[in-house]
């Protein structure tokens, strides 16, 4: 028996997600259990039916789908989100990934991005949208270029091999309990690694340092 995941469409446009339900219909490892077009259809059809993925727009009848996204992830068995939007706001998509969204996906990309994004996610990786994770990473000058991987190179070198560790997992989305899991140690310790990662890498939050990884090549983003 095939293991279907349950998805919620949420997206105030009825052509548009009959469209969406048409794609996904045709992968037996999906089942939509529901549609919504605001934030009190959406949490409601949620609560009832206990999604796998949630397909999440960022603009639903001029109110934001940032406004109630970690409220999904409050359930004891948090759906996984993945944002489908026509938005070309870099700075909402960076809050929606900091929010908690496992994937970001634009609605002018072809068909099998997204089935290749909920794949993805459904196997507990994340999918970012390529153009917008470079769009994201720092641009470096070119006389500034030596100097500068000189910095990085000194910065990474400092890194353990559990760090690098660590840092893999984050970049496949994974929360510390899961790390803790994964690597058979406490949350207490994989906490005490992130703050030295940060530290070491100059690094802010964990959405600051998936960017940093891909831009180091310590992880290489989605692109197929």
């Amino acid at each position: 028996m095939i293991d279907q995941k349950k998805v919620l469409l949420v997206d105030d446009h009825p052509i548009f997600r009959a469209g969406l339900r048409m794609l996904l219909e045709t992968n037996d490892d999906l089942v939509i259990i529901g549609e919504a077009d605001d934030k009190v259809s959406a949490l409601a059809v949620a609560s009832r039916e206990q999604p796998d993925l949630i397909l999440l727009d960022l603009d639903l009848n001029g109110s934001s789908g940032l406004d109630f996204l970690p409220e999904f992830l409050k359930s004891p068995n948090p759906p996984r989100i993945i944002i489908l939007t026509g938005m070309l706001d870099s700075e909402m998509h960076k809050r929606a990934i900091q929010l908690g969204a496992r994937g970001l996906v634009l609605k002018n990309e072809v068909a099998g991005d997204l089935i290749n994004a909920i794949k993805a996610v459904n196997d507990g990786n994340v999918w970012f949208n390529p153009s917008l994770l470079w769009q994201m990473i720092p641009k470096v000058s070119k006389e500034n270029e030596p100097k500068k991987a000189d910095i990085e190179e000194a910065r990474i070198s400092s890194l353990t091999k559990r760090e690098l560790e660590v840092i893999a997992l984050i970049t496949k989305g994974m929360k510390n309990q899961q790390i803790a899991e994964t690597l058979f140690i406490s949350e207490a310790t994989v906490r005490h690694h992130l703050t030295s990662i940060f530290s070491k890498l100059g690094r802010s939050d964990r959405f600051e340092l998936v960017v940093y990884a891909y831009q180091q090549g310590l992880a290489t983003p989605n692109s197929n």
